[in-house]
């Protein structure tokens, strides 16, 4: 055998090659084929390492050799040793590997000095800024991958925000987790937290001590974490301009405190649904902030007439402000914060659900913020007629306003604003006000116009008729835009008049909802205001047919977005806008809910969409599935809807 095989014996099995000595003699084996043959490593026996060793007459397991058998401590200094790319290739080994490597701050890694400057520099040319964004939601949000993600990003420029949206799995993200991105994310200026019932003071006090960067923090559905938390933050994050805290039940006036005395950048704060929360928290955050503070949004607290006098008083630099929901806010609330003339630099207020909004409080607002240029109110039902004339009087500055729910508004509200407000009022709207009525025919023309309005909005009032309009036709001849949505009782002559006094040229047209127009309107628009509309709605008006795709591929070659859903329409409109595509310039086209559009309209459409982005075709049950298919392949372009 030893012949046959070439084995001359120690530790040589075969010289390499052929077992044969003459490749084609095969009379020694069973006949396996011309082609077939054998080849051998060269020179060395195989050697097989097994798991068990025999000793005395049975078998006892052989004992494993790796690097997992090390210390950790022995671990720590071999990985405080690894450039990036290793460090990171390390971490994905084992959930050991990755908790270590997690637990090692940036600037105990030897070549953090050397290394770390090349990548953020390299990273600065990609990424703009130098900071990467993570996000982790639902069931992804566990503290094996925020360790992945803090010790990934670590390499690569260094973390600049983390979204961290929990749920309510097993598998949670808890103090571990935010304490490796504490560890390993000095970078970090944004976090936000929501819904991590497991996050405690620990691990935000972990960030606040390794994250000293952060600029913004978000807290939402946190209970774990209480003043002591944010009172860390305050101490150790002095970059901290923007804070968010919503239902947060153990964060109170303390922490607040601390973020007003500590972060001296601070601009923007947003505190909603805290019940702990109160005067003394709201106070002594304000008047520490006062020059920095420039937004301040409170919703759903326990805070009483105190806090919005002190931020009437100390809201220096406040420009923008949101008031939400605040029962215990009384009218003289109001009254103090508009009388303490702290809030001259006020551009935009938001009010809703507060029963202290009286005409007296917003009077005394109005007085008191000669610079507001934006006020929205909702769901104040002590608010008048007579409080808002008053303010929008006082309120030379004002662009913007925007009524919703107030059901003690009327008409006369309306247009007594419209007829006392300064040169620069741009925008008006009214929204399911149930206290408007329609004028009638004998109210005397006004004394005066308003200018400066261009933008008109009339939502769901349904007492809001011909006579109003007529009324606003003469008041208002320099608007551009009109939205008269879900109005029974506008009718063809009543709107027709505002075309016609409209010298600048009508811009964004919304009449949707309101069944009594015809195709009369939309041709005296075409003729109007054709060379100036780019945009219009005219969904659920039934009357409008395809007359008024007529006139509008005639008239309107501005137009970009039109919207004839559950109108009249059929195969002949669409044919005539088609055949005008050439000078169209149409970009969203909405048909839904038109049943007499049928496949016969398929090469009008692929025509339109040589300019179409959006083609809505949902609820036309005369075109099948199989046109809707084809329409999809041939206007790739265009996010087709059926």
């Amino acid at each position: 055998m030893s012949q046959l095989f070439g084995f001359a014996g120690s530790d040589d099995f075969n010289s390499g090659g052929t077992v044969y000595t003459n490749p084609k003699d095969t009379s020694l084996f069973l006949p396996l084929g011309h082609h077939v043959d054998l080849y051998y490593p060269s020179r060395k026996r195989s050697r097989v390492s097994v798991p068990f060793i025999f000793d005395g007459g049975m078998f006892e397991p052989k004992k494993q050799t790796s690097i997992e058998v090390l210390p950790d401590e022995c671990l720590f200094e071999v990985f405080r040793c690894l450039e990036g790319q290793e460090r990171s290739a390390c971490a994905c080994v084992s959930k050991h590997f990755l908790n270590l490597l997690s637990s090692i701050r940036r600037e105990e890694f030897s070549h953090v000095k050397v290394t770390e400057t090349v990548i953020s520099e390299s990273v600065e040319e990609t990424e703009g800024d130098g900071y990467l964004s993570r996000s982790l939601e639902g069931k992804k949000a566990t503290d094996v991958r925020v360790a992945a993600v803090a010790v990934g990003t670590a390499t690569r420029g260094g973390l600049g925000k983390l979204s961290i949206r929990g749920c309510n799995s097993s598998r949670k993200v808890t103090d571990v987790g935010l304490k490796a991105v504490g560890r390993c994310c000095p970078s970090l200026r944004v976090l936000s937290l929501w819904k991590l019932s497991s996050v405690t003071d620990e691990g935000l006090c972990e960030i606040a001590e390794g994250c000293r960067q952060l600029e913004k923090l978000d807290l939402c559905q946190c209970p774990g974490i209480t003043d002591k938390g944010l009172q860390a933050i305050a101490r150790n994050c002095p970059s901290l301009t923007d804070l968010t805290i919503e239902s947060c039940g153990n964060i109170g006036n303390q922490g607040l405190q601390a973020i007003g005395q500590s972060c001296a950048n601070i601009k923007s704060v947003s505190i909603k649904n805290c019940p702990a929360v109160g005067d003394q928290g709201i106070a002594g955050l304000v008047s520490s902030a006062s020059y920095a503070l420039t937004k301040v949004k409170l919703q759903a607290l326990d805070i009483s007439d105190v806090s919005l006098a002190v931020i009437g008083h100390y809201g220096k630099s406040v420009t923008d402000l949101s008031l939400s929901s605040l029962p215990n806010v009384s009218e003289r609330g109001f009254w103090v914060m508009g009388n303490g003339h702290g809030l001259q630099k006020l551009r935009s207020l938001a009010v809703t659900s507060c029963p202290g909004a009286t005409d007296a409080g917003i009077k005394s607002v109005g007085k008191g913020c000669p610079n507001l240029k934006q006020l929205s109110i909702n769901k104040c039902a002590f608010l008048s007629d007579n409080g808002l004339v008053a303010f929008v009087k006082f309120s030379a500055a004002l662009e913007s306003v925007q009524l919703e729910e107030c059901h003690r508004i009327t008409q006369f509200g309306f247009f007594g604003s419209l007829l006392n407000c300064g040169t620069k009022l741009k925008a008006f709207s009214l929204v399911n006000c149930m206290g408007i009525r329609d004028l009638t025919a004998e109210t005397p023309l006004p004394p005066s116009q308003c200018e400066s309005l261009q933008s008109v909005s009339i939502r769901n009032c349904p007492g809001f008729g011909d006579g109003s309009l007529a009324f606003l036709s003469k008041l208002c001849p320099q608007l551009q835009n009109l939205e008269f949505t879900g109005l029974q009782g506008v009718t063809d002559s009543g709107l027709i008049l505002v075309l016609e006094m409209c010298k600048s040229g009508l811009v964004k047209v919304n009449l949707s909802g309101c069944t009594n127009l015809s195709d009369r309107v939309v041709m005296e628009m075409a003729e109007h205001h054709g060379w100036t509309l780019e945009t219009l709605n005219l969904e659920g008006c039934s009357r409008i047919t395809d007359a008024s795709l007529v006139a509008i591929a005639k008239s309107c070659l501005l137009i970009s977005d039109l919207d004839v859903s559950r109108c009249s329409i059929t195969d002949g409109g669409v044919g005539s806008l088609a055949a005008s595509s050439g000078l169209l310039g149409l970009q969203v086209f909405s048909v839904s809910g038109c049943s007499m559009v049928s496949d016969k309209s398929f090469k009008s459409l692929v025509k339109l969409g040589q300019t179409l982005l959006g083609l809505n075709l949902q609820h036309c049950s005369a075109i099948s599935s199989c046109t809707s298919e084809l329409l999809v392949e041939q206007l790739w372009r265009c996010d087709v809807l059926y």
